[in-house]
């Protein structure tokens, strides 16, 4: 098992470049079973979760070709139907495959999928949105077993704007009889990457990235090709490596629209930044300023970037409060951050961070993918060498890491535990 040493107080700068979006991929990658025949995926990063999806896709038959970045899928006219335990286990964006194999093929069986641990994350949404468009759905053994005689178009009135409820659905209505609905859809760019997709197919797709999408459903599909939107939120970790160390750092191949909530509690914080379409040029300062966010599903503050803004927020120049209102337990890494210094306390959903603090290196865990990449930042800024370990957690969703921040000048190096 592999763990990250870093060695911190040095001051980054250069250009850096942005992969593509794990979290757009992955849809990408499972939305290619609507349709027979070659799909040409660009800009897909390497990353394990990738890796587990192509696991995923070549048992149910599809032939998947990769370089580099570029991937390409063949899928047949015919496809197994059966996501065994062994493939779903690894990822929990697995049970994205539900929607299009149901409403292909009018039959699904899928492993209730594994993953982080960050927070339940239940599918029901998925469920119930299905069996509103015709599907009869129940549970066996660990197993999401689906039929139907032939989707048809709903109205789903979504509770909570789920991300992966919102994908599944959208694939599942492209081949469904009539218009779907989805009232309460999740906003995210990383839907509109995937209805981008699903229109070159051949689907009818409006309101992608606002909350009501509606989809008129098609007979047959056409295979492809795309290209996979930047990662905002490898960008937004790369943009809080350059302002912790105090340099100037250009974070090239981005989207910065889609980053603007993260943009603006980095400018709240004193933070420098510039930027034009395609980068974010970010220059640090040593006043910074505390702030209080309270993440939200898009266009709100990320989840996926809390972790890391506060080891940003260790240190600032007063006192800062994160608010988390998407996912339970997502205040992991606090436990690690302790051990390094930090000062914080959690009561509730808040976490209150005092700063100004002198972090010092120490052996610390990762507990799941975001927290990984917060204990790497904090590597950055403490005294001495921090021992990073379960960095497995940091290869689903960080294409090499450790050599883009190398590049621009930091100590960080990848061994094998010997423990």
């Amino acid at each position: 098992m592999d763990k990250m040493l870093v060695n911190g107080g040095l001051t980054l700068n250069g250009d850096v470049n942005v992969s593509g979006a794990k979290n757009s991929a992955l849809p990408l990658i499972f939305s290619t079973l609507l349709a027979e025949g070659r799909h040409d995926l660009n800009n897909v990063p390497g990353l394990n979760d990738i890796d587990s999806a192509e696991g995923l896709m070549t048992s149910l038959g599809c032939t998947i070709k990769r370089d580099k970045a570029q991937m390409t899928i063949d899928v047949p006219a015919e496809v197994e139907t059966l996501a065994h335990y062994d493939q779903v286990r690894k990822m929990r964006a697995s049970i994205l495959v539900l929607g299009p194999l149901l409403a292909r093929f009018n039959k699904a069986k899928v492993s209730l999928p594994g993953g982080c641990a960050i927070g339940a994350r239940p599918i029901g949404m998925h469920l119930d949105a299905l069996e509103k468009m015709g599907a009869k759905i129940h549970v066996d053994a660990g197993y999401v077993v689906a039929t139907t005689t032939g989707l048809k178009g709903a109205i789903i009135d979504l509770p909570f704007a789920t991300v992966g409820g919102t994908e599944n659905i959208m694939m599942a209505a492209s081949l469904a009889e009539g218009t779907t609905t989805i009232n309460n859809a999740a906003r995210e760019p990383e839907i509109s990457d995937l209805a981008d997709y699903l229109t070159t197919m051949g689907v009818q797709v409006s309101g992608a990235g606002t909350s009501t999408i509606k989809i008129t459903g098609q007979k047959e599909l056409r295979a492809g090709s795309h290209q996979v939107i930047a990662d905002r939120i490898e960008a937004g970790t790369l943009v809080v490596a350059g302002a912790l160390s105090g340099g100037e750092v250009r974070v090239k191949n981005c989207r910065p629209d889609h980053l603007e909530s993260f943009l603006q509690a980095l400018g709240q914080m004193n933070v420098q930044i510039e930027t034009t379409e395609t980068e974010i040029h970010v220059k640090g300062c040593k006043n910074i300023k505390p702030i209080s966010i309270v993440t939200e599903p898009y266009p709100g503050y990320p989840t996926d970037l809390q972790a890391q803004i506060m080891t940003l927020m260790t240190q600032a120049d007063g006192v800062s409060h994160i608010t988390e209102k998407v996912f339970e337990n997502r205040f992991m890494h606090v436990s690690e951050l302790l051990r390094m210094g930090a000062e914080i306390d959690i009561e509730n959903k808040t976490a209150t961070i005092v700063g100004k603090r002198n972090l010092l290196a120490a052996p610390v865990m990762a507990t799941d993918l975001r927290a990984s990449a917060s204990l790497i930042l904090a590597g950055l800024v403490a005294e001495g060498e921090t021992e990073v370990n379960r960095i497995y957690h940091l290869d689903r969703g960080y294409e090499k890491l450790e050599d883009k921040l190398s590049g621009l000048g930091a100590n960080i190096k990848r061994v094998k535990n010997k423990s």
